[in-house]
């Protein structure tokens, strides 16, 4: 019999996105990102998987030396018979040099924050891309947005003047 290949086994091996924070480059500039474990139960990774976790609204603090993700909602998981709260707290997995160095990066320069970017798989493991950040004023985003058109509107002249 013939080996057959999965498409859903083969986007597992590499990085698929499971979650993202489609605001975070409008409202932040992204100085730093690193990518972090999470400490999830059974049911969290089943509903993440499933497509059901939010992170628009999450941030992450350091407490007692280490680093935890706050006010990210991860649905119950319905087949699951003893699911967890939504949104607790998550405590992120990485290296202690790196949270050293996330922390003093902190100290040093104010207004900067630690938010989360995405969830994503990385070879069957869920893990999340962390993102130093520094709060953008408005002023800064309407920069931003005149940039963008302005790009767009260069893109279509020169689009034009081809045909």
């Amino acid at each position: 019999m013939a080996k057959t290949t999965s498409t859903a086994k083969a986007a597992d091996r590499g990085s698929a996105t499971l979650a993202q924070h489609r605001r975070a480059r409008y409202d932040y500039e992204i100085l730093q990102s690193y990518d972090a474990g999470l400490a999830l139960l059974g049911s969290e990774v089943k509903s993440i998987r499933a497509g059901h976790a939010t992170i628009g609204e999450g941030y992450c603090r350091f407490q007692n030396g280490e680093l935890w993700l706050f006010n990210v909602n991860i649905a119950a998981y319905a087949p699951a018979r003893d699911n967890h709260e939504p949104t607790r707290p998550r405590k992120l997995l990485m290296h202690r040099r790196e949270l050293v160095r996330l922390q003093t990066a902190m100290n040093e320069q104010p207004r900067t924050t630690v938010i989360p970017l995405r969830l994503h798989l990385s070879h069957g493991i869920i893990k999340a891309e962390i993102g130093l950040a520094l709060g953008k004023r408005s002023y800064d985003k309407r920069d931003a947005i005149r940039t963008r058109e302005a790009n767009v509107t260069m893109q279509r002249a020169v689009r034009h003047s081809v045909r």
